[in-house]
């Protein structure tokens, strides 16, 4: 049994919305109003956990294909340009999909195409408890 994308109470509060989930791609987007930081932009915490929501459903989804479930081991997120109004959207691909390790890429880009952030995350695919 595959699966399913379940989001959490930080992703709701985020306004996180999936638009495509499966073990090879995970998309969803988030809109920046509400996301921002003192100076009103984009705040790189709210990115890095759209990266980390889509990056470690993809992984979970792959891992509910081998029985097991998955926990994250390492996030790193370069920012590349700030956000000031309207959404940004993630894109998780895999990296590599392993039976102990599943690695996914991750691409943010705004409203208008460009290219805001990329982070990799790495999980760690265990027993369910």
């Amino acid at each position: 049994m595959t699966w399913t994308i379940v989001p959490g109470a930080l992703d709701e509060r985020l306004g996180i919305t999936v638009t495509a989930q499966s073990a090879d791609r995970v998309d969803a987007w988030m809109p920046v109003e509400g996301n921002t930081q003192s100076l009103g932009r984009l705040h790189g915490g709210a990115t890095a956990a759209l990266a980390e929501a889509v990056g470690s459903w993809a992984a979970m989804i792959h891992a509910s294909t081998l029985g097991k479930v998955c926990v994250g081991v390492d996030l790193n997120i370069t920012h590349h340009r700030g956000a000031r109004d309207g959404r940004i959207r993630a894109v998780a691909t895999p990296a590599h999909r392993g039976r102990r390790v599943a690695t996914y890429d991750i691409v943010v880009r705004d409203d208008a195409d460009r290219l805001v952030a990329t982070a990799r995350i790495t999980n760690l695919i265990v027993d369910p408890d």
